[in-house]
């Protein structure tokens, strides 16, 4: 059975949490007593990795993915050997090749012909075998007019090429990279990741980490989701995305949801109090003659008023949505009086303050007759046919000539996610086709 080319036993790393109190507790003084753990109180230590254990298998390309801060540029680093742990084992077969930190290990008053020397021997080569490889090196960074340029003179694009080229001519057996490949261009990007293929046939391991989950699912045989230092999902590359993804629109459900409640609170709009909302007087401000140029608010003097307005789907509560899904904006309205001229209207626009859509019941030929006391307004668009981005609604009640009872300017959010980045604001629904002689085919099932 082949050895693991990377095997972490319940590794933990801990920092120091500065403060005032106890300012002359030291990391070193906690060592000397015998455990940092005990002397220093959880709120003092920051576990940016907390008892992770993980192989990965010789040959295996693997992705690190989690929120900023969750603790995956520390574990590469433990692989790299650049820190150590505080508890547990990491062990590495193999030479090593990190591309960590954009430029380090790079001096920026030397030239890149020197810093490739230098670096090359760090990283393990003779110095006949990095003058062997030196030509390939530069022409893969695409510096050959600026490699006897002091280094500091290079562009942040310059630092990173340069440095994935030396990482890669190596020839390493394990090879190590972190989220600096995104400073890349597009077509040095795709010169990567011809060199991640090459490093796959060749049984070389590849630890990555990135936020480009669809770099994860298309070219890793593994992905692991790290969270708050801890490993919450390990395995196929799919199912992992997944997991994280619906977790991390969990959070934003979250963020969007008090973001709009405190917006609402603002001007008088308290979700799950009808009670407390009916007792609290309305703006009687008229709204502004533009209103697409308006900020956020709310206007009208009543009777009718809108007491709460949710974003379903399938039944449930929800701020963040599918390109395609099912939405439903529920308004919860109540009128103290009979009213017989009343108007319900929404309006969705973009992040920029462009209208995308808007509809009111007196456009569509819904004719008034009463509304009395409490009850509901459920507008429902089957097919949420727009690209990915993060919307505001208005809704209003008013009547036919447009005295406005109760206006809700930009308080209600949700954000639509899709796989497919296209650009604009409607996606409509259509399809793609070819003759014999223009050959594709899909990229994802």
């Amino acid at each position: 059975m082949t050895e693991p080319a990377i095997v972490l036993r319940d590794v933990t790393k801990l920092y120091r949490r500065y403060a005032y109190r106890r300012q002359f507790s030291t990391l070193k003084s906690a060592l000397l007593k015998g455990s940092l753990a005990s002397e220093l109180e959880p709120r003092e230590v920051l576990r940016a990795v907390d008892g992770v254990s993980l192989e990965v298998a010789a040959g295996t390309t693997i992705g690190l993915i989690g929120r900023n801060g969750s603790g995956k540029s520390t574990l590469l680093k433990l692989v790299a050997g650049i820190t150590k742990p505080t508890t547990g084992s990491v062990k590495v077969h193999g030479r090593i090749s990190a591309l960590i930190e954009l430029g380090a290990g790079f001096h920026p008053e030397i030239s890149g012909r020197e810093n490739i020397f230098i670096n090359g021997v760090m990283l393990g080569l003779t110095k006949r075998e990095i003058a062997q490889r030196f030509d390939e090196i530069v022409e893969f960074a695409e510096i050959e007019d600026f490699i006897d340029s002091p280094v500091k003179t290079y562009s942040s694009g310059m630092y990173m090429r340069l440095g994935f080229a030396v990482a890669v001519h190596v020839d390493p057996d394990v090879l190590l990279i972190d989220e600096v490949l995104a400073v890349g261009d597009e077509g040095f990007s795709l010169k990567c990741l011809d060199k991640f293929a090459d490093f796959k046939r060749r049984g070389k391991t590849i630890v990555l980490v990135t936020h480009g989950l669809g770099l994860v699912e298309r070219y890793c045989d593994e992905a692991v989701w790290v969270d708050a230092g801890r490993v919450r999902g390990h395995g196929d590359p799919r199912n992992v995305v997944h997991a994280y993804t619906t977790d991390v629109a969990r959070g934003e459900e979250q963020t969007l949801a008090s973001a709009d409640r405190k917006a609402q609170a603002a001007v008088g709009v308290e979700p799950d109090a009808a009670e407390a909302a009916a007792e609290q007087p309305m703006a009687t401000d008229e709204p502004p003659a533009d209103m697409s140029g308006a900020a956020q608010g709310r206007w009208g003097s009543g009777p009718v008023r809108i007491e709460r307005v949710t974003f379903e789907h399938d039944g449930t509560e929800a701020h963040v949505f599918r390109t395609g899904d099912r939405l439903g904006i529920r308004l919860a309205v109540r009128t103290p009086e009979p009213v017989h001229d009343f108007v319900f209207g929404v309006s969705i626009f973009n992040s920029e303050g462009v209208c995308c859509y808007g509809t009111n019941t007196d456009i569509e030929e819904f004719e008034p007759v009463e509304m009395s006391g409490a009850g509901e307004v459920v507008f429902v668009i089957d097919s949420l046919d727009l690209v990915e981005g993060t919307y505001k609604l208005d809704v209003a009640a008013h009547t036919r000539h447009g005295v406005q009872y109760d206006y809700h300017r930009l308080l209600h959010t949700f954000r639509v996610k899709s796989h497919t980045k296209d650009v604009g604001i409607y996606r409509p629904r259509h399809r793609w086709s070819f003759s014999p002689a223009v050959r594709l085919t899909p990229r994802r099932a």
